[in-house]
């Protein structure tokens, strides 16, 4: 504290940009003479000679310039991070809190402290939330390493909620212009998109392929949209980085569709419901390859639609619209079909099983457990599988020694994790099999297994999985087992919600919230139903509360809570949710698709939608989110003084 109250440091300020869309325009200050413009990247989709004709003889268009602004991601602790030296084999440990322990222990040692892989063990405890932000190595985390090795002392940092704030990675941040061309049945027949995509001063992990790649994989929804041209630029400002945040390009790219629906579908004067059933890829389409080359292996869109309508009690709401009426206050429904591409780039996972000859068995997994259950999950199906009870199975992650695995983003620690934990079963199964026939000296055919119990059939001749291990090196008998998924699954499903708003003080409240999810395969329902639950709850907060904010000059406004609002429990309603596991995954052999960024992504358009729905009777047809009290307030006093 000494040293660094002793050092002086001087600041040149220079100008600043904070704003990606001023950041394009010429004579805007530059974050790297290396890009002059501003612009590090950028990507075309689609067939811009096409789209413009088919605009050019359309009934009707809409138009609408939208922003998904930028988020701070909100886990239950800040980062922190403790660096040592092993006394006994003098490597480095590092403590961490890391989605992905294993390209966090390469980055540490190849990229910053040049040192081998196998000197650096990167152990990972307990994390309460990462949501995307906890999937880079930050500077602190390097610094932490480097001064341990230098001063050969366990050397600790742990940040602050500002520290968060400021120096995490944020996420959103995309200001688009979207365009739909429609026929007089409201059939889409052109789709135009232009895209900026923030990535903040510094380039960090997937800041650049979230606007450019990620968002586009599905930004024509659950809809038969092939003509379209989509243009991205991914811009840097002088603003903290901007990263991958619970569902990563997706939430930007479907609230731009879904907005453009219930826009269209006021404008021409048709029910939500039926402009997207013109729309929604029809079965016998499956599986389809969208505009951005993605190919979607099932779903029923309809069907899930046909659900949630009935189980929102659809036709109940012009009675609810009049009761709320009679109290003053104004009353809407939003209603979004959302899609998302879950799995990231990589398609395997490995782990390792053991059966001990204490009796148990212990899964090694290089996926990381964050709030979703995965330890409960991997649990039940191996308990499935080998007939053992679910309290003599430990799941172990976090610990680079242990597994080396791709970690844990995209939403595929189940789909592709999963797939590998059912493979290491009937793998360890199978050299059970084959040890226990030499045992009993007799045929790998001849050998049954069953609830632990390997058994020469037709007879009482039977050895225990655990007696095998005892007889192994190292009293364990194991497995190294891979899993493999021929692709992306893409999970979906029809959220619809109810909001009423107080004119008198701009506050707007979800008072109802159901969805239908197809989640294809569900192993734990109730830990789906519990990531579903947190997605909404962030999209509410997407929709009506959040907002980082800086001045001009670069300096961050919202700090800390007091000044960046996140929807507390009374904000929240009741959420039904309900899992359909009508059309299961093709790409893997447990037939589940990702569920952990889906509320997150059909959350804040269902509830944007909600809340214009409310504001359409004041002739209010487009406000940016957060849709805050402030905001909905002066719109309500503008349209009634204009009227």
């Amino acid at each position: 504290q000494s040293a660094a109250e002793a050092i002086v440091i001087e600041y040149d300020v220079q100008p600043a940009v904070v704003d990606p869309v001023e950041a394009v325009k010429p004579g805007a200050p530059v974050v790297w003479p290396e890009a002059p413009d501003n612009i590090v990247g950028a990507m075309a989709y689609g067939d811009a000679a096409k789209v413009d004709e088919a605009f050019a003889r359309a009934a009707h268009t809409v138009e609408l310039d939208l922003v998904s602004q930028r988020l701070v991601p909100s886990a239950m602790e800040p980062r922190s991070t403790i660096a040592e030296i092993d006394k006994k084999s003098g490597r480095l440990l590092l403590h961490v809190q890391s989605q992905t322990p294993a390209s966090t222990r390469d980055v540490l040692a190849e990229a910053v402290l040049k040192r081998p892989k196998d000197s650096v063990r990167v152990l990972v405890g307990d994390i309460g939330g990462g949501f995307g932000q906890k999937t880079n190595l930050y500077p602190e985390d390097g610094i932490v390493a480097y001064a341990a090795t230098k001063l050969n002392k366990k050397i600790r940092w742990r940040g602050d909620r500002t520290d968060e704030f400021v120096g995490g990675t944020h996420g959103r941040d995309l200001t688009s212009t979207a365009s739909f061309a429609l026929d007089e049945k409201g059939k889409v027949l052109a789709y135009r998109v232009k895209s900026i995509g923030c990535t903040g001063a510094y380039s960090s992990g997937a800041a650049n392929i979230i606007p450019l790649v990620l968002g586009p994989f599905v930004q024509t929804g659950v809809y038969d949209l092939p003509l379209v041209h989509f243009e991205v630029k991914s811009v840097m400002t002088h603003t903290a980085p901007v990263g991958a945040y619970r569902g990563a390009g997706r939430p930007e790219a479907v609230f731009i569709v879904e907005r453009l629906f219930d826009a269209a579908a006021r404008k021409i004067g048709m029910d939500p419901r039926a402009i997207r059933k013109v729309n929604y890829i029809k079965p016998a389409q499956l599986p389809y390859t969208n505009a951005a080359g993605q190919v979607y292996d099932s779903g029923a869109f309809t069907h899930m639609l046909d659900r949630a309508v009935k189980l929102a009690d659809w036709d109940g709401f012009a009675a609810r619209k009049k009761a709320a009426k009679k109290k003053g206050l104004l009353y809407g429904r939003g209603l979004t079909s959302y899609i998302e591409w879950t799995g990231g780039r990589a398609h395997t996972e490995k782990v390792s099983l053991h059966a001990t000859s204490q009796g148990r068995v212990v899964l090694h997994s290089g996926t990381m457990a964050m709030g979703q259950g995965l330890q409960t999950t991997y649990t039940q199906m191996i308990a499935d599988t080998l007939g053992i009870a679910m309290d003599k199975i430990d799941v172990i992650q976090g610990d680079t020694d242990l597994a080396m695995g791709f970690g844990s983003v995209g939403s595929r620690s189940l789909f592709v994790g999963g797939t590998a934990v059912a493979v290491s079963s009937t793998d360890l199964i199978q050299k059970a099999r084959e040890k226990a026939a030499n045992v009993l000296e007799t045929s790998v055919e001849d050998i049954e297994y069953q609830g632990g119990m390997l058994t020469v059939v037709g007879t009482d001749r039977r050895i225990s999985l655990f007696d095998i291990a005892e007889k192994e090196s190292g009293a364990r008998l194991s497995v190294d087992s891979e899993g493999e998924v021929d692709g992306p699954s893409w999970p979906n499903g029809t959220h619809i919600c109810e909001v009423e708003i107080d004119p008198e003080t701009g506050v707007s409240k979800v008072v109802r919230y159901t969805t239908v999810d197809d989640v294809g395969v569900a192993v734990n329902p109730m830990l789906v139903t519990g990531q579903i639950h947190g997605g909404v709850a962030q999209g509410i907060g997407q929709a009506l509360y959040e907002g980082v904010s800086y001045d001009a000059d670069g300096q961050l406004l919202t700090a800390s809570y007091q000044d960046y609002c996140i929807p507390r429990a009374d904000d929240v309603p009741p959420i039904v949710v309900t899992l359909d596991d009508s059309a299961p995954c093709r790409t893997n052999p447990l037939g589940a698709k990702g569920c952990g960024e889906s509320g997150a992504i059909g959350g804040p358009p269902c509830v944007t939608n909600g809340v214009m729905d409310a504001l359409a009777d004041l002739g209010i047809t487009q406000l940016n989110t957060p849709l805050t009290p402030q905001k909905v307030w002066q719109a309500i006093r503008d349209a009634k003084a204009a009227g």
